[in-house]
């Protein structure tokens, strides 16, 4: 068993990785983004499963709670992105929150479907305060379907001074895409495309984790 000091350890290496590697994924996985080439990313609904009680850890690394040092179930995926204006001009100091099902099908919330059988080593929810690129970076499970849902992680933008924007990453392929009610209420063809993102073998990972870059596109310009 690892003394507390070894548990604290293990722990700010382990936050002190995930935040190197925030800036080392969006390079690898496309760089900056054309401005002509942008889309607004939809706005959508907060969903009512926003944790009813936050965790007391609430970092970018989902997928182990705590000190305890236990994974949580489910397949390892690093989501990635840029927070990005309308511009193309990263936006630095955005508050990223994710949430999400566990691999039972169920949320960080007391009202969720089947609440007895959560995952209680998957976070469920995290934090990601953006860098001078825009980056954020978190580590988590791949989303899995729950009933009336295809697989999904929500995602919330904060910036001093604007209203919170939401909305949802979906998985390229899972069938239930095009059957999501949610997903299909976006209306414009190219905006729609835009949050349905590949999730890839992450390279030079053994465990088999997978990638998934989303880059999030605001029409705001943040306040100064």
């Amino acid at each position: 068993m690892k003394t507390p000091e070894q548990n604290r350890n293990d722990l700010y290496t382990r936050r002190r990785f995930l935040r190197q590697m925030a800036s080392g994924l969006w390079i690898l996985t496309g760089g900056a983004a054309c401005a002509e080439a942008l889309t607004l990313t939809p706005r959508q609904t907060m969903g009512p499963f926003y944790p009813d009680r936050l965790p007391l850890d609430r970092d970018n690394d989902l997928i182990i709670v705590g000190k305890n040092g236990v994974r949580s179930e489910g397949k390892e995926t690093y989501l990635s992105g840029r927070i990005l204006n309308a511009r193309g001009n990263p936006i630095k100091n955005a508050v990223v929150e994710i949430w999400q099902v566990d691999n039972n099908g169920v949320y960080l919330h007391n009202g969720s479907f089947g609440h007895a059988s959560r995952d209680r080593n998957f976070q469920g929810f995290g934090r990601f305060e953006t860098g001078s690129k825009g980056e954020y970076l978190f580590r988590t499970i791949k989303p899995v379907p729950y009933p009336g849902r295809t697989p999904h992680i929500h995602i919330a933008v904060k910036i001093k001074g604007q209203e919170p924007f939401a909305t949802q990453c979906y998985v390229k392929g899972e069938p239930g895409n095009t059957r999501d009610l949610v997903l299909q209420s976006i209306r414009d063809p190219r905006q729609r495309a835009s949050v349905i993102v590949p999730f890839v073998p992450l390279k030079g990972k053994p465990s088999g984790a997978l990638l998934a870059r989303f880059d999030i596109v605001l029409g705001m310009t943040p306040a100064a």
